[in-house]
């Protein structure tokens, strides 16, 4: 089987970012754009690549259901978790120090991104393709966002670059353990990684592109 060398797409993107970041602050228009822009690859992926690809499997669907429903809770977790963090960094933040609930959460959803995107190569090359088209414009807005008062310069690059070789391993690993595995075992990893990524779309994505100031055409980008 010829190794999916697309699977470093996402993380190339995001030291792409990181780079472009060190040189050029984006507005928050743009960045909204961006993220409509990954909500709307994300969800395509999805459901012209990703739920097919689960149902052609013989797998019993209650299992896809329960896989599905404890990505949802595990994404709803760390964002708890992130926001225990943050409040008790309150201080800090305010301070201007590093906010390293933030950064927690972030370096586990790129690993979870990661492992996504070797669960899509696993099940097929469309089907990876697809994933990492998403998550590579994903991976643009999360370098556009990370700078602020604490995070710039020479800091931007070098969580670029943890951020990027994160989700690199994790891609690797996902690909390398489910290549090998049964079906099944992958129709509940895209499970899995279809609740997070239907909650980082929901919850995440849209959620802050609204916070900004949107353009008229902004849902067409998402659409």
């Amino acid at each position: 089987m010829n190794f999916p060398y697309w699977l470093a797409m996402p993380a190339i993107v995001m030291l792409f970012g990181g780079v472009l970041t060190f040189f050029w602050r984006p507005s928050k228009p743009f960045i909204g754009l961006v993220q409509h822009l990954a909500a709307g690859l994300i969800l395509a992926a999805l459901m012209i690549e990703v739920f097919p690809e689960m149902l052609r499997t013989n797998i019993v669907q209650s299992t896809l259901i329960f896989s599905f429903v404890v990505g949802v809770l595990f994404m709803y977790a760390v964002k708890l978790t992130g926001e225990h963090l943050e409040r008790r960094n309150a201080s800090q933040i305010a301070q201007k120090q590093f906010n390293y609930g933030m950064i927690i959460t972030v370096f586990i959803d790129a690993a979870l991104d990661g492992v996504t995107i070797g669960a899509g190569f696993a099940a097929g090359q469309k089907v990876g393709f697809a994933l990492a088209l998403g998550l590579s414009v994903e991976m643009l807005f999360l370098a556009m966002s990370l700078i602020s008062d604490t995070i710039k310069g020479k800091r931007i690059l070098w969580l670029s670059m943890c951020l990027s070789l994160t989700i690199l391993i994790c891609a690797v690993l996902g690909y390398y353990f489910l290549s090998t595995s049964t079906g099944n075992a992958i129709a509940i990893a895209l499970a899995f990684s279809a609740a997070a990524l239907v909650y980082l779309v929901t919850d995440e994505l849209l959620i802050e592109a609204h916070e900004h100031e949107e353009k008229s055409y902004s849902m067409l980008v998402l659409f």
